[in-house]
């Protein structure tokens, strides 16, 4: 979006991610909301620039979800794009639930915010503070300008807190997170490499080392698990989300969250792949917890608690992301100066259409103490979408009414 003028929006979304892009499909599609009267404020280069960077990063071939969890609109909509592509080549989809290649995810995203125009509607900028009163919201971003808009959607997810175990040191030159900004350190075929995690992230890193020639060594706090999915997908439906819709006590809500969600995990077709390169002597697998690091004249030595020691010269962790309240300061000066609701842990205390105040909106992380497990996927972004929608929708009866 050009222009240094104010800007005055119907709706502003904060996050250009999947939740961001998805809402604002929704809320142009079927809110009806014009286009040009709804603004993304992301400072990336692109729209999903953050996701795309990191699924590259990680060699990532096939999404974990279901080709029915995308960012358009008709359940249907990915397999339509997919159309003739089906029997012109193969692995557009894998088994099973026909997930869909991440090249065939991209181009139809890319088609989606180029057919709505939504690359036009972002500002590249970060939003500083964020000031709701009760017309509206004003933000101010950090290049100087204020955005007023009669809404605003919480759209910010974790991708700027890649979560770096304890025992590393801060800012060492030979441990690098595969998820940091610009991350671009990977090793050479005769460096020895220590690749930390045990989820789906260090699976993906982990394939694709051995796959350009690595032979690595693999350390994880835990044995492989394996689970098709990130949470059940009973949590898709009213199966367990209705008894914790009906938990009144967002502590136990926090509880129910972090026993559902399969931390750590990875799909069963990687940890046989893991496994396999394991047995072949393409990983070297560690378990265990790291109790000691040391800096030995530029090479690296740990120490685990089950007795192991390990001399490598670099570490690279794919642990994920921090599961901190995502949005920094910035939420943090809005928590204070409007006194929003939040449970212990920090997460906003929404309502059903996830409203942290009449006019912020929220979706992703900070939405999941009312969305559930599920609340920081796509699937995640569907429901939101839903209950975002349903408020748009909402308001502008009301407003024609009053007019």
């Amino acid at each position: 979006m050009a222009g240094d003028a104010p800007m005055n929006l119907d709706w502003l979304i904060i996050g250009g991610g999947v939740h961001g892009v998805h809402i604002a499909t929704r809320l142009i599609v079927d809110a009806e909301v014009p286009a040009e009267r709804l603004g993304i404020v992301d400072p990336g280069r692109h729209l999903l620039e953050r996701w795309q960077d990191c699924t590259a990063t990680t060699g990532m071939t096939h999404l974990r979800s279901p080709s029915v969890h995308h960012l358009d609109i008709e359940p249907m909509a990915l397999q339509k794009f997919a159309g003739n592509r089906r029997r012109r080549g193969k692995g557009l989809f894998a088994a099973p639930f026909e997930r869909p290649s991440l090249k065939l995810f991209n181009a139809h995203c890319e088609s989606l915010t180029r057919d709505l125009g939504l690359e036009e509607r972002q500002i590249r900028c970060r939003a500083e503070t964020c000031s709701p009163d009760d017309e509206g919201v004003t933000v101010v971003l950090s290049d100087g300008r204020t955005v007023r808009a009669r809404s605003v959607v919480l759209a910010m997810g974790a991708g700027d807190q890649p979560l770096r175990p304890e025992w590393i040191p801060d800012d060492h030159p030979g441990v690098h997170h595969v998820f940091e900004r610009g991350f671009s350190s990977w090793p050479s075929t005769d460096e020895t490499t220590l690749l930390v995690g045990g989820g789906i992230s260090a699976g993906h890193v982990a394939l694709r080392l051995v796959a350009e020639g690595h032979r690595i060594h693999l350390i994880s706090r835990h044995a492989i698990r394996e689970h098709r999915f990130d949470s059940d997908p009973g949590w898709l439906g009213p199966k367990y989300t209705a008894d914790f819709h009906r938990e009144p006590d967002h502590d136990r809500r926090r509880q129910v969250i972090t026993r559902a969600r399969n931390r750590g995990s990875m799909p069963p077709e990687m940890g046989r792949a893991v496994r396999r390169a394991i047995s072949r002597g393409d990983i070297q697998w560690h378990e265990g917890e790291v109790v000691d690091f040391a800096d030995r004249a530029g090479r690296i030595s740990i120490r685990t608690n089950a007795g192991s020691d390990l001399t490598v010269d670099r570490i690279l962790l794919a642990t994920g992301f921090a599961s901190r309240r995502p949005g920094g300061s910035m939420i943090d000066e809005l928590v204070r100066s409007a006194s929003l609701p939040c449970a212990s842990c920090g997460y906003p205390i929404v309502d059903h259409a996830l409203r942290w105040h009449p006019r912020i909106h929220v979706s992703g992380p900070l939405a999941e103490l009312e969305l559930g497990p599920v609340s920081r996927n796509i699937a995640g972004a569907r429901r939101a979408g839903d209950r975002i929608v349903a408020a748009a929708r909402e308001s502008h009866e009301a407003m024609r009414s009053a007019g």
